[in-house]
């Protein structure tokens, strides 16, 4: 069983950055998929970025490539998150995930393990 609490969520203004983290506890973290996804107000919760267990192969969503960076410290049991350019639309609830099948991509139900979220608000 695997734990997952996200932070680093918060208000920054539109072309600016924050950094999210994921922290893991339980399970065997280093050999799972992990991914972002992210869920706007009366939408549905969509795929924003995934990472091998290995950290060797990264994958974005079209919206967010160029401008968001995922990597992984399986020492520390950590995914994180860089955000960089950041515009109102990216304002969401931010969920790590983690899958024990190292599956990465964007389907939300082939990932076990969710945290609760973070909120990221940018403004204009």
């Amino acid at each position: 069983q695997v734990q997952l609490v996200e932070s680093g969520g918060g208000l920054v203004q539109a072309g600016g950055s924050l950094r999210l983290s994921c922290a893991a506890s339980g399970g065997t973290f280093s050999a799972y998929g992990v991914a972002w996804f992210r869920q706007a107000p009366v939408k549905e919760r969509d795929f924003v970025a995934g990472i091998s267990w290995s950290g060797g192969t990264t994958a974005y969503a079209d919206s967010v490539k160029g401008r968001f960076t995922i990597s992984r410290d399986n020492a520390k049991n950590t995914v994180s998150l860089q955000m960089n350019s950041l515009k109102p639309e990216d304002t969401a609830v931010y969920y790590c995930a983690a899958a024990p099948t190292f599956y990465m991509g964007s389907y939300s139900y082939r990932y076990e393990y969710w945290g609760q979220g973070t909120q990221v608000t940018v403004s204009s």
